[in-house]
């Protein structure tokens, strides 16, 4: 329809207004187009508020109260955290890292007690079978523990499973090679061989792996608890800096030298600065005092110990091959020479001696030395008895256990020297990293109650300033 408009002129037709089209409310496309104005209302209001000195004021007082609260938030948790992370050091990984290390060591021991036991019929064997037995409990009772953690590392969760499937086949073989021995077979000896075979290729390597994998984890955690906070101590001084340019500007607009208010905030930022970083610098020195006396010495020493034992196995299976121990021999001498070096001074000894110089582990390792030389010695005694013909006395040089003679007696107090030096190491780690947690232990909850005050003394600092402006 149209209606018709009178005008001086002609008649002009002109449409009748009708309903608006649905879907497009009056004011705009959209019935949220309030939404986008919004912003541009919100920056225009901010504008209005600068202009003015109240306004300004109030807007600092927000700025520096946020600020104050980002920055008790942060520090609460980023030092929380690390507290949490060092106290984990001490009562989570290094206990893992010590059984996946038992793990390793025991095995390694169980191979050369068990080619141990067939040199020895007398009451030294009997010695000797318990010892294995000790061992193989042990190795299942780290091995579970170790278990228990690897959820969720694919590569300690595959070291775990070989353990699991081929320990048992090791085990049978020993006591198959141990049944025949009593029975006079000399297949005893083979199955020994079979059965030390297995553990070299599949299980101490799956051992080994699952210690280097504890260790790495040991390392890398050690290292984030070391780290620098940067994030809190960035947003700290920001506040700090923000404090000190509003009091700046306070004293230029009003001539007046001290807010109350935000001089206790800055006091109080200023404290938990220095606070902070006084702490976790004494905190950093020692937890990495205890990685670089404790744990990494730990490490070198229980691999200096694991190749003591596996030359210990070549040595014992030397013998058994009676003529035929060639492989071992060459085995014996590169095990030794990861021990102790082609002089006797360097290798896994020499580099702990390096490491443990001027602490107390420092004894245990020069006696080491001494012990890894005098059974080199005693080694090459037993080998020119057994090429020279005289097997009967090569064996019991190499069994003998009393005195400074016997080969056992050498590497016996070799091992013992290297497990002494393991645990006073390890103390130091433990003393250190203990330590270190006890700096942190009121600091995250201090900063934040810090960080606390400094709000309310901003606040309360500009609401004074405020009040002349009524």
């Amino acid at each position: 329809m149209t209606s018709t408009v009178t005008r001086h002129g002609p008649e002009v037709q002109q449409p009748e207004s009708g309903p608006e089209p649905a879907g497009e409310p009056r004011g705009g496309r959209s019935g949220f187009a309030w939404l986008v104005r919004l912003p541009s209302a919100a920056v225009r209001g901010l504008r209005r508020s600068a202009a003015t000195t109240p306004g300004r004021l109030t807007l600092i007082s927000a700025g520096l109260a946020l600020l104050a609260l980002l920055v008790g938030t942060v520090a609460g948790a980023e030092l929380g955290e690390r507290k949490a992370t060092i106290d984990g050091l001490v009562d989570h990984r290094e206990p893992l890292t010590a059984a996946a290390q038992e793990v390793y060591r025991s095995l390694s021991d169980a191979d050369a007690t068990a080619a141990g036991t067939l040199l020895n019929a007398d009451s030294e064997g009997i010695a000797l079978r318990d010892r294995y037995d000790l061992d193989v409990a042990r190795a299942g009772a780290a091995l579970a523990k170790a278990a228990s953690a690897s959820a969720g590392n694919p590569a300690a969760v595959a070291q775990v499973d070989v353990l699991s499937r081929q320990l048992p086949v090791y085990t049978g073989l020993v006591e198959t090679a141990r049944t025949n021995s009593r029975q006079g077979n000399p297949v005893g000896a083979a199955y020994l061989a079979e059965a030390s075979q297995l553990m070299r290729s599949e299980i101490l390597p799956a051992a080994k792996n699952l210690y280097e994998i504890e260790v790495e984890r040991l390392a890398d955690e050690q290292d984030d608890a070391a780290s620098v906070p940067w994030l809190t101590g960035l947003l700290a001084l920001a506040l700090l800096a923000a404090l000190i340019v509003t009091q700046v500007h306070l004293k230029r607009r009003t001539n007046r030298v001290f807010n109350v208010g935000l001089v206790v905030a800055t006091v109080a930022v200023g404290l938990a600065v220095l606070w902070s970083a006084v702490a976790v610098t004494i905190q950093s020195v020692l937890v990495s005092s205890g990685q670089s006396s404790g744990s990494e010495q730990t490490d070198v020493m229980v691999r200096a110990r694991i190749a003591a034992l596996q030359a210990r196995a070549d040595e014992t299976l030397t013998l058994l091959a009676r003529g035929n121990g060639t492989a071992y021999e060459e085995e014996y001498q590169a095990s030794i020479q990861r021990l102790s070096g082609g002089n006797g001074q360097g290798g896994f000894l020499g580099e702990a001696r390096d490491g443990t110089e001027g602490l107390s582990a420092a004894d245990h390792v020069d006696a080491a030395i001494r012990s890894a030389g005098a059974w080199r010695e005693v080694h090459g005694q037993v080998r020119n008895l057994d090429n020279g013909g005289r097997y009967e006395d090569a064996v019991e040089l190499a069994i003998q256990t009393e005195g400074d003679e016997g080969a056992t007696a050498a590497f016996t107090r070799l091992d013992g020297d290297l497990a002494r030096g393991i645990a006073d190491s390890r103390q130091l780690f433990l003393d250190d990293t203990t330590n270190g947690s006890r700096v942190l232990t009121l600091l995250s909850p201090g900063f934040a109650v810090l960080s606390l005050v400094a709000m309310l003394g901003s606040i309360l600092g500009i609401r004074e300033r405020l009040r002349e402006y009524r």
